[in-house]
């Protein structure tokens, strides 16, 4: 029997030990690699020394990489090593925004971390043999209320919700203040927010952060 070949990404350990546990007791899969965070799995996966990885199985917030980030990276670097690869992502994130931004980077099944642990093995089967695994409760919300942000603004009000100042954000993304400034003006119109924190609070909350 082929098994298939599952690599984790998760950031809270017991949480990460315990999928690992579940998922290896089924005959047919088994978990080639365990990582905390989405830049250690990308690593991994483009490794020529890998081991074949046929399902990601991948949590969204993460430190160095999110699952989101790790989802994009794959779905953009498809080569001949990753190519069969295939994104699901598993968390505690109910948020329509995450979801359509993860269906927008190929990932192929989306579930919840208090999914029963059936409903996350019958997924995997699914999307290794061709189909796609959403979790009920998030189908017709995701496509309700379209994400508003350009990538660059997404990424400008992602720095400015850790705190960073319009000149430090300006350095980390090889731009002008001027140019920044600007990015979160305009997403906070968008989002009809007061300031940059409010449009942060309000991004995060509908998952376009």
């Amino acid at each position: 029997m082929n098994k298939i070949n599952i690599l984790l990404a998760e950031d809270q350990t017991m949480l990460l030990n315990a999928l690992a546990t579940i998922l290896d007791l089924e005959d047919n899969l088994h978990v080639v690699q365990s990582c905390a965070n989405g830049k250690q799995a990308f690593d991994y996966i483009q490794s020529a020394e890998s081991e074949r990885v046929d399902i990601v199985l991948t949590d969204i917030e993460m430190p160095d990489m999110t699952g989101l980030e790790l989802a994009q990276k794959l779905f953009e670097s498809k080569s001949l090593h990753n190519s069969h690869c295939k994104t699901i992502i598993l968390t505690t994130f109910a948020r329509s925004g995450y979801l359509r931004r993860a269906m927008d980077s190929g990932v192929k099944g989306y579930l919840l971390k208090d999914s029963p642990s059936q409903d996350l093995i019958d997924a995997i089967q699914k999307v290794h043999t061709g189909g796609t695994a959403i979790a009920p409760e998030l189908m017709v919300e995701s496509w309700m209320e379209k994400d508003p942000l350009s990538d660059k603004e997404r990424h400008a009000l992602r720095l400015a919700k850790e705190g960073l100042s319009t000149e430090d954000i300006a350095k980390r993304l090889f731009l002008s203040t001027g140019t920044v400034r600007n990015y979160l003006s305009s997403a906070s119109s968008k989002l009809n927010a007061k300031n940059r924190i409010e449009a942060a609070r309000i991004a995060h909350q509908n998952g376009w952060l």
